[in-house]
């Protein structure tokens, strides 16, 4: 009997719910304030392995998905919450660098300044009935 053939990653890509949970390990990381080598050092691996897994092109092992929600203080749901199978323009901004970087360091601002903060914000951005550029955060 034939045996079927294997699914690799450079045939057919990346599978999506490995792409998907490999975001949410560097969102997490990244509002975090870990860079990939030291969540790498910290769980046993390369910062070169902690980049093919945050790509999907490497599947995340149970045990180093369990050894890495440990280290970013979420649980391991955490990382499938909200899977798509598709990418939607909106998931994409919310793992960019800055805007992962701006929630963390908003967060850790008084509340009060946080109001005034949002109002310029806001104050500063278009009108919410105006588009917003695919190329504005860039």
């Amino acid at each position: 009997m034939a045996r079927a053939k294997r699914r690799t990653v450079q045939e057919f890509g990346a599978h999506p719910v490995d792409v998907y949970v490999g975001q949410r390990v560097r969102m997490r990381r990244v509002m975090c304030g870990l860079s990939q080598t030291a969540l790498a050092n910290r769980i046993g691996l390369t910062f070169q392995q902690l980049q093919k897994y945050e790509s999907g092109m490497n599947r995340i092992s149970a045990s180093k998905l369990w050894l890495i929600a440990q280290e970013l203080d979420a649980p391991v749901q955490w990382f499938f919450t909200d899977a798509v199978l598709g990418k939607s323009p909106t998931a994409e901004f919310g793992t960019k660098r800055e805007t992962l970087e701006l929630v963390r360091n908003f967060m850790n601002i008084s509340p009060e300044s946080r109001k005034h903060f949002l109002s310029l914000a806001k104050s500063v951005g278009p009108a919410s009935d105006e588009a917003v550029p695919e190329n504005a955060a860039d």
